[in-house]
């Protein structure tokens, strides 16, 4: 992540020990049948929401980091960003919420990948549109996958999540919003949000 002590820095004042908590009861996606009624805060219920799973996962790592930049929060640091940055700018004005969750594990063999299994097949069951998977066998060190789900309101995305496991860490970044797909390639690389390659994201935005 670029700069990533300074965006901690920011992110300090909103930090909360999220994976401590109890995890939230499942709330289905806008687009999803069994949405609930418009009244909710569809922002707000993707930021705070995150599989069981993590929280198990969470009792497995040496180390780990939880925080959650708002709306002023982003604001504040799009502020300062280069003229060069015009484009992450614009995806940042259209942000509600980034909240990002750092795991690291002491060993390979310590980590439950059936855990890591169940992440993912729980955004899967709740109706998120898997649009991006890819792996990286760079060795048994190395070796990463990482997957991007989405939720869709008509062609505009609500909200993402990037999971990026390797065999001895984990980062789950969650963006709310009101974007176009083209945003959350912009946003790769800033507030702790992974980079992934974006094909399958454009080829999705092009059907």
């Amino acid at each position: 992540m670029k700069n990533r002590a300074f965006w901690l820095g920011i992110a300090a004042a909103a930090c909360c020990p999220l994976l401590a908590q109890p995890p939230a009861q499942p709330l289905a996606p806008a687009d999803s049948p069994t949405a609930p009624a418009a009244t909710v805060d569809l922002g707000n219920a993707i930021l705070e929401w995150t599989p069981p799973a993590l929280a198990e996962l969470s009792t497995q790592a040496v180390a780990k980091e939880s925080f959650t930049l708002d709306r002023t929060m982003l604001a504040a640091a799009a502020g300062i960003m280069p003229d060069t940055d015009d484009e992450v700018r614009q995806a940042v004005a259209k942000l509600d919420g980034v909240s990002v969750h750092l795991l690291r594990f002491g060993a390979p063999d310590t980590v439950d990948r059936g855990q890591i299994e169940a992440i993912r097949s729980a955004y899967h069951l709740r109706g998120w549109k898997h649009v991006v998977s890819s792996s990286n066998t760079g060795g048994p060190v190395h070796d990463n996958k990482t997957d991007v789900w989405v939720v869709m309101d008509g062609a505009n995305l609500r909200g993402a999540v990037v999971l990026v496991a390797t065999p001895k860490s984990l980062t789950l970044a969650t963006v709310a919003g009101n974007l176009d797909p083209v945003d959350l390639l912009h946003l790769r690389g800033h507030f702790g949000i992974p980079r992934f390659e974006g094909d399958g994201l454009k080829a999705n935005n092009e059907n």
